[in-house]
């Protein structure tokens, strides 16, 4: 692993990197040792609208740029990001506070997405009819939006960029990234790397800051798409005053997924699968299981494996090659986590397995892995996004029973099915109402050629993150009918 170094914070506009003018706003601290990062800046509307304005003076130029050409920066893009790999998953450890092998396995996903979007020169063509009437041809392509931004979350924080970035700029257009306040650090790496390929100033802006900076975005009248991942609330918001600003938008919201345990699944097998999604990243994702629904016999042997697995996990500063889980982003986050547990056994589910003595007292925000049986469905819980290590084991006596369960949580980011059954797994995954499901899957994150679905007040929009439906996105189609006639073409 490489040497991990901190540096400034700073915007780059127009190709130029600069001291933010903006006031500081957040205390960042190494969520493992709480060492302090330094302070990220506020933002403002002025430093937003100097990377709009930047991005908007790009645009004619690199909108005429042939998309081969517009892939070749990505395709350098790509092997620089293989070339410091390790850098930017330490940058990641040390701010986000994941383990260095879950900081590398997000870059991973990242880079899919990179590779994904080289093959724009395929991806963006539109189609075409001859003779639609006689002597009338008609056309449909794709064209650019012209400036569009990306707004993103803590939890993955070069991933998520990397879910937007390269589809947006292969496809012509220029963007401003606005990341997460709490880790700006990653995200910085990444666009100096995106500097090195070459790529015109002015393609690829950076302004850091918080909701100054976002409304700022929301508001501004030259960006016409807006991209988001973060929690329903702030979703919900973002795709509101976005929308009604007239911009294209796309809102990753929260989730509160479950899993579901068949009396014939693989014990052993199932249940380090759901460890891992419900513990890996201190349950700091999207994805991440947060009910298991034991069915039938499978509660008894389910609740005593889980209970044994979690209780041996080893948490720890993410840099050590021995932790296997790493503290929650912020000790507000901490004390959070810890209070949710409290109530979940204050509603009557029982911490078999209870994170809370992990969290007090000593250096960093850490939280052991929690498992709590037992949680009521009347429990304010079985609806609340916890973000942490915490794991809910509820009971049901059927496949549909368990469906019926998943269908009354007002979010529909993800569901898994863990089954030997072909029939009962098919059952699932055609009725459950969630936008990713997993059929043995723990965690269900679809490749970069697939959408990154999401349900109910898990996604506002219509066009989700990757694939096909990020070039949907950042391009609108244009339909040209035109006639030739033959004496026209003779006067000329």
């Amino acid at each position: 692993m490489t040497t991990t170094t901190i540096s400034e914070i700073r915007n780059l506009i127009g190709g130029n990197w600069l001291k933010p003018a903006s006031q500081d706003g957040l205390e960042l601290t190494n969520p493992a040792t709480g060492e302090s990062l330094g302070h990220a800046p506020a933002g403002s509307a002025a430093e937003v609208d100097a990377a709009v304005q930047a991005a908007h003076a790009a645009f004619p130029a690199w909108r005429a740029t042939p998309a081969a050409d517009r892939v070749q920066y990505l395709f350098k893009l790509k092997s620089l990001l293989e070339e410091h790999l390790d850098e930017l998953a330490g940058l990641i450890t040390v701010e986000n506070g994941k383990t260095f092998a879950e900081s590398k396995a997000e870059l991973r996903r990242g880079i899919e997405n990179v590779e994904v979007a080289c093959g724009i020169p395929v991806l963006m063509q539109g189609y075409s009819l001859e003779d639609v009437a006689p002597g009338i041809d008609e056309i449909m392509v794709r064209q650019p939006l012209g400036v569009v931004a990306a707004i993103t979350p803590f939890n993955f924080p070069v991933m998520v960029p990397l879910w937007f970035l390269p589809y947006a700029i292969a496809t012509g257009n220029t963007m401003v990234l606005k990341p997460s306040d709490r880790v700006p650090f990653g995200i910085a790496r990444l666009v100096e790397l995106i500097r090195q390929t070459g790529l015109p100033s002015g393609v690829v802006n950076l302004v850091q800051g918080g909701k100054a900076a976002v409304d700022a975005l929301l508001d501004h009248p030259l960006v016409r798409a807006i991209s988001f991942v973060g929690s329903t609330p702030v979703a919900r918001y973002v795709y509101a005053r976005g929308s009604a600003s007239g911009k294209r938008v796309q809102c990753q919201g929260g989730a509160k997924n479950h899993v579901v345990v068949l009396p014939d699944a693989d014990p052993e097998t199932t249940t380090k699968i759901i460890a891992d999604s419900a513990f890996g990243c201190a349950g700091q994702r999207c994805l991440a299981v947060s009910v298991t629904v034991a069915v039938g016999e499978a509660q008894g042997w389910f609740r005593e494996s889980i209970s044994l697995v979690a209780a041996a996990l080893k948490v720890g500063n993410g840099l050590d090659p021995a932790t296997q889980m790493g503290p929650v982003i912020t000790p507000a986050s901490r004390d959070r986590v810890v209070s949710l547990i409290g109530q979940g056994a204050q509603d009557g589910a029982q911490p078999i397995v209870d994170g809370r003595e992990l969290a007090g007292g000593g250096a960093g925000s850490f939280v052991g892995p929690t498992v709590l049986d037992g949680l009521p469905a009347t429990s304010k819980l079985m609806e609340t996004e916890i973000f942490g290590p915490v794991l809910s084991v509820v009971h049901a006596g059927s496949v549909e029973e368990a469906i019926q369960l998943i269908d009354r949580s007002a979010y529909g980011n993800a569901s898994s099915i863990f089954t030997s059954s072909g029939a009962s797994a098919r059952k699932f995954r055609n009725a459950v109402s969630t936008g990713n499901v997993g059929v043995n899957i723990g965690v269900p994150a679809p490749m970069a050629y697939f959408p990154f679905s999401g349900w109910k007040g898990s996604f506002f929009g219509v066009m989700h993150a990757q694939g096909r439906d990020a070039v949907e996105f950042f391009t609108d189609k244009k339909v040209i009918v035109e006639r030739w006639p033959r004496e026209w073409s003779r006067k000329f």
